[in-house]
């Protein structure tokens, strides 16, 4: 079971930790642990009590009248709000999904956003955000690896199945390919890049995560590409990362390289000369269409 600290609480559940404290003091609303110098600590349980009564707060009951409720009573409250409001707050369901390990809840906030907004919209302005919020907390020791798994794979389990929904193109023209380098794992992001590319119509070319340099090198021999698209988000060194650009833009033989991910920006200016870093996935079809254009 995890432990956080009020600041982790305030990063979860959307509520300021100065909140947080006059909701205990004056309503009893939860009643936290404290270690030995005296510092708030709450469990998995107590945020998700948090969590839903943020959401009933949210929706226009008083505070202090929540205060009044037994747990049932908020439960009923906050399922009703769940089957009537669809879009309500899908941010704290989908961290409650998180906190619970619950399968069905993160499913279906996420099938009502993307049947209202499309996978495009609810990647950038919902699953985005949350996957930041992830981030705070996996750096914080706040979540656990089996948490981070869980909602990584479901995310990865729908854009998936989003992909196989569009119709793959016959064409013989160059295609884009997509892989991720050796010992880079984290494929949300280029699943993402490979559905935007689809959806619109793109051959596209999947090579998945962890190719080793050799295998990347045959297949844009075999495939002769006309852009090729990466992303990194494992920590690595700098020259490493140079190193590993400037070779693949001789061997590739000059075919556009574009690559996205945290290591990529912040460490765009120095590897320019060999990368076109995708700034944010919002922006891939933005800043690729134009040059694709000119390569036909």
């Amino acid at each position: 079971m995890a432990v956080y600290k009020i600041k982790d609480v305030e990063v979860l559940t959307g509520v300021k930790a100065h909140t947080i404290r006059i909701w205990e003091k004056r309503y009893g609303i939860l009643e936290p642990s404290r270690t030995e110098t005296q510092i708030r600590t709450y469990s998995d349980s107590q945020i998700a009590i948090l969590l839903n009564i943020s959401l009933l707060n949210s929706n226009g009951h008083k505070i202090s009248k929540i205060a009044s409720l037994s747990e049932a009573e908020i439960n009923k409250l906050v399922w009703d709000i769940r089957i009537n409001k669809k879009n309500c707050d899908s941010g704290k369901k989908l961290i409650l999904a998180l906190i619970e390990l619950n399968e069905k809840l993160f499913r279906d906030t996420l099938n009502t956003l993307i049947n209202d907004l499309g996978l495009a919209l609810t990647f950038s302005s919902h699953i985005i955000p949350f996957l930041d919020r992830i981030g705070v907390m996996w750096l914080t020791g706040t979540i656990s690896p089996a948490q981070e798994h869980f909602i990584s794979n479901l995310i990865r389990q729908k854009i998936i199945s989003e992909i196989d929904k569009q119709i793959v193109p016959e064409s013989t023209e160059a295609p884009i390919m997509l892989y991720l380098p050796e010992y880079e794992w984290h494929e949300i992001s280029l699943l993402f890049y490979h559905y935007l590319l689809r959806s619109k119509g793109y051959h596209t070319v999947y090579l998945g995560q962890s190719l080793p340099y050799d295998s990347l090198i045959d297949c844009i021999n075999i495939l002769k590409p006309k852009a090729i698209l990466t992303a990194l988000l494992t920590a690595v060194d700098l020259s490493f990362l140079k190193n590993y650009f400037c070779k693949l833009k001789k061997d590739a033989n000059g075919i556009p390289v574009y690559a996205g991910g945290i290591q990529i920006n912040i460490n765009g200016k120095e590897l320019r000369e060999n990368v076109i870093e995708i700034i944010n996935s919002g922006t891939l079809l933005q800043q690729m269409m134009p040059a694709l254009a000119k390569l036909n």
